[in-house]
C-alpha cells in the first residue's frame, strides 16, 4: 500500500491545499470557539486550517473515520502519543542546538536529536506492528514505516549515530588546574582515591550513609571555559571530533517528509479526541455517523450542542440532550417557542453535527445518520452595520438572496430569527416567500422563527416546540418535541400562572 496522508488516501491530498480561512458559518454555529478550544494545546501543528475543509466524497470520510476508530484502541493511541512526545523533545533539542553558539555544542545536540528520532521511528513501527490496526491510512503508513527503517540510507544513518556516541561517550580526559591556569590532557595512571578515602575512615562512621550530591541548575549552553576545555579535548581527538563534524553537515536533511507529516496530521484526531474525552467523562455519548446521499432521512439521537457541553461541563451544570429525524419527503426543521428555551442551540447542533460529519470525525450523539452536503449555509440576526448605509431589513433580504443563488438541493441552511426587524404582516409574506424557495430546492435546513405560521407551511416543514415546565411555564426544559407550533397555549400558560386570564380576571373583579 502507498501512503501519501493520513487525512488524504490520494496523492492529490496531502493537507497542503486547506483553506487559510475559517468556512462563513462557523462564526454563526460557535464553531470558531469550538476549533480555538480544541488547538489550543497544539499550537505548534499549525491544526486550524485543516479544520476549515469539508469532504464531499463518502470514501474520503470513511478514510478518516477508520483512522479514528483505529485510535480508540487505547494502546494505539499511547503508541501515536510517545512518537509525539519524542518527536517535540526532538524539535527542543535541536532549537537548544540553535541557541549555541560553540560548534562543538550545538552539534552534539544534533546527534542527540537524530537519535531521538532514530528511537521514535522504530519504536512507531514496532508498535503498529505488534497492535493491530484496520485502517487503510494506519496500514499504509505502518508499512512504509516497515520499509523506511529497513532501508539502507536509515540504517546508516542509525549505524553512524551509534558509533558517533559511542566514540564521544568513550572519551576520557584529565584537567590539570593550577592558579588560573588549566591543562587538557589525556589521562596517565591516576588512580581513583575515592575507595581508598571510604576505607579509611569507615570506622568513623556512625550513622547511615547520608546522600551529599547537590543538584546543579542545568545551564543553557557553555560558556568561554568549557568552549576552551572542549576544544582541547577536540585537539587529542580529531578523528573523533571530524566525524561529528562531518555527520552534522551530511545529514541536516535527515527528517524523511512522510514522517514529519504524519506526526502533524495525526494530530488532527488526537486533538479532537482529547477534546471529548471530558464530554466522554461526563457522560455524553460520541458516535461515528452514517452518512447517506441517495436520502435526505436523517437522525440524531441524545444530540448535544458541543460547544455548549463543554462550557456546561465547566460550570457544572446539566446537559440536555435532544433528538431529531426526518422521514419520507420531510426537509425542514421549523422551531418555535419560547425565548431561551434551546431553539437556536438546536440549529447550531445539528449544523455543527453535519459539518463534523464531513470532516470525518465523529458526532455528539449515541447515534446518527446525517446528510453529505455539498454546501453549508447560516442566516442569523446581524447588528446593523451603518457603514453599508443598508438598513437591517434590507440586509437580510440581500443575504439570504445570495444564499439562495448559491444554494443545491445538496445544501444544508440554518436560519435563526430572520426578519425581526419589521412588521409582523411583513415578516409572515417574506418568510413564507423563503421557506416556499427552500422546498422548492428540496435542500435540508432548520428554521429558527416566533412566527407559528411556518411550522405548517408544506409536507417538507416538520415543527419542533421549544417545551416548558408545565407546572412552572418560566422554567425551560430545553428539550424539543415534534408537534404542532401554539404560542398561544404557552402565553396561555404564563397568564394562567400570573392569575390573568379572562376567567381569572372576571373571578377577581367579582370579588
Amino acid at each position: 500500500m502507498t501512503f501519501h496522508s493520513i487525512l488524504f488516501e490520494g496523492s492529490d491530498g496531502s493537507g497542503g491545499g486547506a483553506p487559510s480561512e475559517a468556512p462563513s458559518f462557523f462564526a454563526d454555529l460557535n464553531l470558531d470557539q469550538f476549533i480555538e478550544s480544541l488547538t489550543a494545546d497544539w499550537k505548534e501543528y499549525d491544526l486550524t486550517p485543516l479544520y476549515y475543509g469539508q469532504l464531499t466524497d463518502l470514501d474520503a470520510i470513511a478514510y478518516r473515520q477508520d483512522v479514528m476508530q483505529d485510535l480508540a484502541n487505547l494502546r494505539v493511541m499511547q503508541a501515536v502519543e510517545s512518537f509525539s512526545g519524542q518527536m517535540r523533545t526532538m524539535r527542543e533539542r535541536l532549537d537548544q542546538g540553535k541557541k549555541f553558539y560553540y560548534k562543538h555544542a550545538s552539534q552534539r545536540c544534533f546527534l542527540s536529536a537524530i537519535e531521538i528520532y532514530c528511537g521514535a521511528v522504530e519504536r512507531l513501527t514496532l508498535d503498529l506492528c505488534e497492535n493491530r490496526v484496520e485502517s487503510r491510512g494506519l496500514l499504509a503508513f505502518r508499512d512504509c514505516l516497515v520499509g523506511y527503517v529497513s532501508s539502507l540510507p536509515f540504517r546508516n544513518l542509525v549505524t553512524e549515530m551509534e558509533k558517533l556516541k559511542a566514540d564521544l561517550s568513550a572519551i576520557r580526559y584529565c584537567l590539570l588546574l593550577k592558579g588560573d591556569a588549566v591543562t587538557v590532557r589525556n589521562p596517565g595512571a591516576e588512580g581513583d582515591y575515592s575507595a581508598s578515602v571510604e576505607e579509611t575512615f569507615k570506622k568513623f562512621r556512625r550513622t547511615d550513609e547520608k546522600n551529599y550530591w547537590v543538584s546543579l541548575r542545568a545551564m543553557e549552553g557553555v560558556n568561554h571555559i568549557q568552549e576552551q576545555i572542549l576544544d582541547g579535548v577536540a585537539t587529542l581527538h580529531p578523528a573523533t571530533f571530524e566525524a561529528l563534524d562531518t555527520f552534522f553537515t551530511s545529514h541536516q536533511m535527515y527528517l524523511d517528509e512522510m514522517i514529519a507529516l504524519f506526526d502533524r496530521e495525526i494530530q488532527f484526531y488526537v486533538a479532537f479526541l482529547a477534546y471529548i474525552e471530558k464530554l466522554r467523562g461526563a457522560g455524553l455519548s460520541f458516535c461515528r455517523p452514517q452518512l447517506v446521499q441517495a436520502t435526505k432521512e436523517v437522525v440524531g439521537r441524545d444530540a448535544f450542542d458541543i460547544v455548549l457541553a463543554k462550557k456546561l461541563i465547566d460550570e457544572k451544570a446539566a446537559v440536555v440532550c435532544n433528538d431529531f429525524f426526518l422521514t419520507g419527503t420531510e426537509r425542514i426543521f421549523v422551531v418555535s417557542g419560547p425565548n431561551h428555551g434551546g431553539k437556536t442551540t438546536f440549529a447550531r447542533m445539528y449544523g455543527q453535527m453535519h459539518y463534523l460529519a464531513s470532516l470525518g470525525l465523529l458526532v455528539p450523539g449515541r447515534e446518527a445518520t446525517l446528510f453529505l452536503f455539498d454546501r453549508l449555509f447560516t442566516h442569523f440576526e446581524r447588528e446593523e452595520d451603518i457603514s453599508n448605509l443598508r438598513g437591517k431589513l434590507q440586509d437580510d433580504l440581500i443575504r439570504i438572496r445570495k444564499i439562495l443563488d448559491e444554494a443545491t438541493p445538496n445544501s444544508v441552511i440554518i436560519m435563526n430569527e430572520i426578519f425581526s426587524s419589521t412588521t409582523l404582516q411583513d415578516a409572515i409574506y417574506l418568510s413564507r416567500q423563503i421557506v416556499a424557495q427552500l422546498s422548492a430546492l428540496d435542500l435540508l435546513g432548520v428554521c429558527v422563527t416566533f412566527l407559528d405560521e411556518l411550522a405548517s407551511f408544506d409536507k417538507k416543514t416538520v415543527s419542533l416546540v421549544s417545551t416548558v415546565d408545565p407546572d412552572n411555564p418560566a422554567v425551560r426544559t430545553f428539550k424539543l418535541e415534534r408537534k404542532p407550533a401554539d404560542g398561544l397555549a404557552y402565553a396561555l400558560a404564563i397568564a394562567q400562572k400570573h392569575r390573568v386570564t379572562y376567567e381569572l380576571l372576571k373571578e377577581r373583579i367579582k370579588a
